[in-house]
C-alpha cells in the first residue's frame, strides 16, 4: 500500500470493485489488507456500470494526511481502514441512512444495537447474548451497523466497517430497538423518550460533516427516534443483565407486532 491516491485522479481513471453494502451499490478502491479483507463478503455479484454506483470510496493523500495529523502512530492499513469507513458513513446520510457507534445483535427476527461510550460494556453486553442464545443470536455488526429505513420499516445492516473486531455479517434484520448502556449495580431496562434519547443517540453518531449532510441527519434521526423504541439499560454485565433486557426487547417486539 505505498502509493497512495492522489487527490486529482477522478473516478475513471482508477480500477473500483463493485459491493453491496446497506442495500447501496459501492464503488471501492482499497488497497489495505483490513479493507479488502473485511469487504470481501460485500462484493457484488451483478455487473452494473461503475458510473452507476451510489457510493464511491478510496483514500487520497490529502485524507492521509489529515488523519495521521490526528492520529500520528496510525500505519497505513488502518488509517484507510477508517477513512473509507467514514466516507461510506458520510455518503450513506444522503440515501437515509446512518451509522451508529454499537454492537448489534439479532435474534427472533429482529436487530436490537447496544450503544455506549468506549469502554462501558457494549461489547460484553452483546456477547451475554451470544453465550445464551447460542446459535439462536449472532452479531451483525459489532461496531458500526448501518440503519435505513425501506418500505416504512427500519432496518439494520451489517457493514465491514466493525471496529476492532472482524464480527460483521452481510445481511439485514427488522431494527427491534435501540439500547442506551450505563455501568450499575442493579440491572434495569426502561423506555426513554425521543428527546431523551436524540442526545445520546446524537453522540453516537457521526458530527464532523457539513451542513447539508447535518440537516439530513437530523432529519434521519428525527424520524427515527419517533418509530423505535428507544431505551436506557443499567447493567452489571452479569447473565442477569441479559436475562434482564433480552426479556423486556422480545416482549415489546412480540407486542407491537400484535398491534400492527
Amino acid at each position: 500500500m505505498s502509493n497512495l491516491i492522489n487527490d486529482e485522479i477522478l473516478k475513471d481513471k482508477i480500477v473500483y470493485k463493485r459491493y453491496r453494502i446497506a442495500g447501496l451499490k459501492v464503488a471501492m478502491y482499497a488497497l489495505g489488507d483490513r479493507n479488502i479483507n473485511q469487504s470481501k463478503p460485500y462484493l457484488d455479484n451483478e455487473e452494473w456500470d461503475i458510473d452507476d454506483a451510489d457510493v464511491y470510496l478510496n483514500m487520497t493523500s490529502s485524507d492521509y494526511e489529515k488523519y495521521v495529523s490526528d492520529y500520528p502512530d496510525s500505519d497505513l492499513d488502518i488509517a484507510e481502514y477508517m477513512i473509507i469507513g467514514t466516507k461510506f458513513y458520510r455518503q450513506l446520510i444522503m440515501h437515509g441512512g446512518m451509522m451508529v457507534h454499537a454492537s448489534a445483535v439479532v435474534t427472533d427476527g429482529y436487530a436490537f444495537l447496544f450503544s455506549a461510550d468506549s469502554g462501558t460494556g457494549k461489547s460484553t453486553h452483546t456477547s451475554l447474548w451470544i453465550k445464551n442464545l447460542k446459535d439462536k443470536a449472532f452479531i451483525i455488526n459489532d461496531d458500526k451497523p448501518a440503519i435505513i429505513k425501506e418500505g416504512g420499516e427500519w432496518f439494520v445492516y451489517g457493514t465491514p466497517w466493525s471496529g476492532k473486531t472482524d464480527m460483521n455479517v452481510n445481511t439485514k434484520a427488522k431494527l427491534g430497538g435501540i439500547v442506551f448502556i450505563e455501568r450499575g449495580e442493579e440491572n434495569i431496562i426502561e423506555r426513554i423518550s425521543p428527546k431523551d434519547a436524540t442526545g445520546k443517540l446524537f453522540k453516537q453518531t457521526v458530527r464532523k460533516i457539513i451542513r447539508m449532510r447535518m440537516e439530513k441527519l437530523l432529519d434521519i434521526m428525527d424520524d427515527l427516534l419517533r418509530e423505535v423504541r428507544v431505551y436506557r439499560l443499567r447493567a452489571d454485565m452479569s447473565d442477569d443483565a441479559f436475562r434482564e433486557s433480552y426479556g423486556r426487547l422480545i416482549k415489546d417486539v412480540r407486542e407491537n407486532k400484535d398491534e400492527n
